[in-house]
């Protein structure tokens, strides 16, 4: 019974690495054209902020 236990325990750590495996490949294609489009109105408010603003001299 204990080498029955012993070979479990293998066992478990390959179905746990197949479904982690599985889950860290996933698609996650849907969120980059949120964060792309938060990207490009950075870029803008931020080439705003430097063509409106000058050295205060």
């Amino acid at each position: 019974m204990a080498a029955l236990a012993w070979l479990l325990i293998p066992a478990a750590a390959a179905v746990v690495a197949a479904l982690w495996g599985s889950w860290a490949a996933r698609n996650r294609k849907s969120g980059d054209v949120a964060e792309l489009a938060g990207y490009a109105k950075f870029r803008e408010a931020m080439e705003r902020a430097e063509s409106g603003s000058g050295p205060a001299s």
